[in-house]
Order: structure tokens, then sequence, then C-alpha cells
């Protein structure tokens, strides 16, 4: 390949995104670029009172089918694809009569945003692009000759070139336009086959394609020495991914994956039933209550653990108030992330330079399907997403004594906390609050003994006669393989268990509970979360 600048004398434009359209084809213009356009493009472009020739004007054929069959033709894509000092390429060229085109601007049909509005079936594929990503590739392809731009952020890149180089690009650019170029068709056909993938049912197609949009460069991963960033996929789920940022310092990676934990754990409390607090650390929650208020539910997670809530993360259910900013200023935080927040409560957490506020506009649906993935050495492991909610569980009595109403209460709020606890998990809960959570133990019995322990630890902070965990219910995540460790619970305080059962000594556990008259209720729905 030379290195050497290639000078632009056509360029070929046909985008979906007009943004900026209008403004870079003057630009090209006036650089004595001629332009050659398509549909909507070439009339915008006329409209703005620029010389376009048609591309039906290149092929010779007029569009048909609904727009389908315009740009597949020889004398578009030999124009792209031919090697301009290959002697055989460049006597085909001047055979057939195909131009050149150096410099080929396309943005593809909107297929992501089609899906993202619950468009019907056949207006989603009437949104798959066709011509599009095959003259991006093309054009990518080669890239020694041919300039590619596939959204509009890289106009002034190109524009910056043409002028420094007397209206030529340099290779360098050509190569980073061609990177970008195979990315952008990557992440578009994995969008599609991935919405193929659920409008079949297939939970398991026979390639897998995971693809996004960089969202944002990170200082480092989860340590300094690891490099990091942060991609956007087409799946629109309220979170961290849509929120906007107010305030405070960039997100790390750590904030992220603290902050998404987070707000996929406050979301399980429906807003139109109760304000809700998580407070998370280290990708666990470290306390969540419910309350009459922000401000109360905020107090009383804190209350769980207040050394680990130290440098955390808060997720509130609801928009935040003044009451609300106010009550998190006592402690040091790294991220609040809520559905939204008023004016008075953005100027007072405003007043603390350091704390990134986040507004999401909504709260994700803990029931919505969906895929979650995780890299392996030369793998990557997708399942769907847990969205088992509490709610829809049929719960089965299984001691002799069934759970009072106050008790079935605290063991609802208790699992639905669990979920997204690590595991092994132990949750205690008292008054819809926990006081106690053992989390991502190698045993069960550990997770209840360390949880109880940090009872212990809030009950000394806050000059309280016993743990909260006296009197308390306990949730796991899965069920107890032996009484140990539910027995270990039973010590600590709980008067109440639930878990999902299943267990070959489920009678053995179950009698344990009877003799220390537990009440005792299985899910039969198991949480893991590794």
């Amino acid at each position: 390949m030379t290195d050497r600048p290639r000078r632009v004398t056509r360029a070929l434009l046909s985008v979906s995104d007009k943004a900026g359209l209008i403004e870079f084809a003057h630009a090209l213009a006036g650089l004595g670029i001629e332009l050659v356009s398509t549909g909507g493009t070439a009339k915008a472009i006329a409209a703005a009172g620029l010389k376009v020739s048609d591309v039906s004007d290149l092929t010779g054929f007029p569009e048909m089918m609904d727009g389908r069959v315009k740009t597949l033709h020889p004398k578009v894509h030999g124009g792209l694809l031919a090697i301009r000092d290959h002697a055989d390429h460049a006597k085909a060229m001047k055979d057939h009569g195909i131009a050149p085109i150096d410099l080929l601007v396309v943005n593809l049909y909107p297929f992501e945003s089609t899906v993202d509005k619950d468009a019907a079936y056949e207006e989603c594929i009437e949104n798959i692009d066709i011509g599009g990503p095959a003259m991006i590739r093309a054009a990518a392809k080669n890239h020694d000759d041919v300039a590619v731009v596939v959204e509009p952020q890289d106009y002034q890149a190109v524009l910056d070139e043409l002028k420094a180089n007397a209206g030529a690009t340099t290779l360098s650019l050509r190569k980073r336009l061609a990177a970008k170029a195979y990315a952008r068709t990557a992440a578009y056909d994995a969008a599609i086959s991935n919405w193929f993938a659920v409008q079949l049912e297939t939970d398991a197609p026979d390639y897998r394609a995971v693809g996004g949009r960089l969202a944002q460069t990170l200082r480092y991963g989860e340590n300094p020495h690891q490099t990091a960033a942060f991609y956007r996929t087409p799946e629109r789920r309220a979170g961290v991914a849509t929120a906007r940022q107010l305030q405070g310092k960039e997100l790390s990676y750590n904030n992220i994956n603290d902050t998404d934990a987070a707000y996929e754990c406050v979301a399980e409390f429906d807003a139109a039933r109760t304000a809700a607090c998580v407070i998370i650390k280290h990708a666990n929650p470290c306390g969540v209550a419910e309350g009459s208020s922000l401000t109360e539910a905020y107090r009383r997670a804190l209350a769980c653990d207040q050394t680990s809530a130290y440098g955390g993360i808060i997720a509130f259910n609801r928009t935040i108030d003044a009451d609300a900013a106010n009550a998190v200023a006592g402690i040091f935080t790294e991220v609040i992330i809520a559905p939204d927040a008023t004016e008075e409560a953005i100027a007072i957490i405003g007043k603390r330079k350091n704390l990134r506020l986040l507004l999401t506009g909504g709260l994700p649906d803990p029931r919505a399907r969906g895929l979650t993935a995780k890299t392996v050495a030369g793998g990557l492991l997708v399942q769907g997403r847990d969205n088992a909610v509490i709610d829809d569980m049929s719960l089965k009595v299984a001691t002799k004594r069934p759970p009072t109403e106050a008790e079935m209460r605290d063991l609802r709020f208790a699992f639905r906390v669990a979920k997204h606890v690590k595991s092994n998990t132990i949750v205690y809960a008292r008054d819809l609050a926990t006081v106690g959570i053992g989390a991502g133990q190698m045993s069960r019995v550990d997770s209840a003994r360390i949880a109880a322990r940090k009872a212990e630890d809030a009950a000394r902070d806050l000059k309280l006669a016993e743990p909260l965990t006296k009197g308390s219910v306990v949730a796991s995540d899965a069920f107890f393989p032996f009484a140990d460790g539910m027995l270990a619970c039973i010590k600590a305080g709980a008067t109440a268990v639930i878990q999902p059962g299943g267990s070959m000594r489920d009678e053995e556990v179950i009698k344990a509970a009877d003799e220390h008259g537990i009440a005792m209720v299985f899910t039969g729905v198991r949480h893991f979360r590794h």
C-alpha cells in the first residue's frame, strides 16, 4: 500500500441521519468535489442550492422496488472497489464507463431505533439496510484509495484533512475510518441477528454477535494496570447507559459496574407502592430499605452497615427531593442514581463537586427479558436476564408454623434483595430493611455468620441493646444443603426463613425448623449470582 494522500474528486452521499449534511456538502462542493447522492439525501442537497447528480444518472437505472435497489450496481461498486494504480482495474473502469468514487458518506437505515420504539415486524424489516452496508464494506476494503464515513461526527476530521492536503485524504485517516466502518456494520448486523433471535424465540442461535457504540474511554479497568472502555448496546434499558450525568468526575469502570448493580436492585421496588433506597459497595448491597419517603428509606438502609456504605453507590427509585439530597450529604458517596431530581435537590447535591449525580428518566423493568454476557477464556457465556420476581412466585409454606403477616411481608422483601447479592447469599431483614447481609462466601454457613456479625457491629454503632437480627427474617438465594446454615440464622435471632427449596435434605432442614418453631417458605426459584 502507498501512503501518499488520495485526492477526492467525487463523493457519494446517502444518509439517514442528515445532521450536518448540508454544511458538509457545502464544504465538499467548495473544494471542487463532485457530489452524487440518492433519494432523500439528493433532494436535501439540491434544495440547499447545491449541484448534485442522482445515483440513477451514474448507473443508468432508476431506483426501484421502493428504493430497495439503487446502489447495488457495478458502476457504484466498481467506483468504490477499483484499485487506482492497478492497470487492469483502470482498463476495466475505462471500458465500462465506471467513474471513481473517492469518498463514501453513508449512515445506515435506523434499524436499532425502529426496534427501540417497538415497531411492527414489517417496519423493522424495511429498516434493514442492504445497499448501505455493501457500499461501506466495499469502500473500507479499498481504503488505500477510498475514504468512508459512517457517522456525522467524522465530517469535520475529513474536512480538516481535505483542507490541509489540497483536497486529499491521508492513508492514516482512511485506515481509521475503515476500521470504524467495519465495526459499525458488525454492530448493525449484531442488532439485526439478535432481534431475529428474539422474534424466533431462539435462546441459543448458532452464532451470537454482540455489538455496541463507544460511550466512554475509561482511565483504567478494575485496576490501574487494566485498560477499559464503556460501550452502549442497542438495548434501551433505563440505567447507567441511558442516564445523563449532571455533575461530578468521570465515571470509572468500577463506578459503572456498581451503579448498574444498585439501579437494578432498586428497580425491584415498585415506586408507586413505596420509596426505596439501595446502597451498594463492590457490586453488593450493604443496605436496602423501604420507607414512607426517600429520606427514611436512605437512613434505614444506611443503618444496616454504615462502615461499608462509605464511598458507596446510592440508588433511589423515586425523584430525589431536597430532604433526601440533604440526608445523603452526611457521608462520602461516589455516585447517586435515580429516575429524576428536583431543581432544589440538584442544587444541594451540586455543592459536593466530586459526587456524580445520574438521572435516568425511568426505572428498568425487573420482569423484562434480556441477555447478560460474561467472557471466559476462548468463549462467551450468554444467558437470559434473571427476571424472576418474588411477587410472581407461588410460595409454599414448608413448616408446621406458617409465617405471620408481618413475617411474610419481610420475607418477600428479603428475597427481593437476595436476588441482587452475590452467592452464597444470606439476607436478614426486619421491618422492610436489611439488618445483616452475607455475600459471596464459599459456604452458606459462613454467609449466615458474617451477616450476623455485621448486625452486631451495626448494633454497637447505633448503641442498640441487641442486634436487629433478633426477631428478623432471613432469605437465602439457594437451598440450604444442610440444616447448619439455617441453624446459624436461628442462632442470630431469625424467626422465619425464605429459600428456594429443592435440596436432597429438605426434610432434614424442615425438621430442624419445626423443632425451633421457625416458619419456612419455599419459592421454588433460585437466584444464584456469581
